[in-house]
């Protein structure tokens, strides 16, 4: 079985829309993606569409607006709520991306994938994988306890609350 989620490492892919090889996909120092053509995800499983998949490549910058420490997340009373997650991977992956250090962070959810469908959203920082903490970790840990862990992982993120 090959990489089941968008932290594994992996080369560009280039497949048709709607092939499962087009799931987002990441390199493992996060320089490339490989995603859907620009316009907006079709999540339906029977695209009908006889577009060509042209890849997006691009080096992202982080989506955090400022930089966030462990302490912060922790405080009692602060701006972030926990929120808890299961997710199934499916034959591709999880369908997310995480980033960071200390902690890490969400830094991409595919619209049509597992992590979207159960929830997950980009900038939502990571507290636990599976139950065990890993606010101090950096993102290749992470990604790794995804990777050799269960097909179905339990998150907990803390999320900044609405102004």
């Amino acid at each position: 079985m090959g990489p089941r989620t968008a932290v594994a490492p992996s080369k560009e892919v280039k497949a048709p829309a709607g092939h499962p090889a087009a799931r987002l996909r990441s390199s493992s120092d996060g320089s490339r993606y490989s995603r859907r053509g620009a316009g907006l995800p079709n999540c339906s499983s029977s695209s009908s569409s006889s577009s060509s998949f042209s890849p997006v490549l691009f080096n992202p910058k982080s989506v955090l607006k400022r930089p966030v420490s462990t302490e912060e997340l922790q405080r009692p009373g602060g701006p972030y709520i926990k929120k808890t997650f299961t997710i199934v991977g499916d034959a591709v992956g999880w369908g997310f991306v995480v980033r960071g250090n200390q902690p890490c962070h969400i830094q991409a959810v595919e619209p049509c994938g597992p992590a979207a469908a159960a929830g997950m959203k980009v900038c939502q920082f990571v507290v636990s994988v599976n139950g065990l903490n890993v606010l101090n970790l950096d993102y290749r840990t992470v990604s790794h306890l995804i990777l050799t862990g269960p097909r179905t992982v339990v998150m907990e993120v803390m999320e900044e609350t609405e102004h």
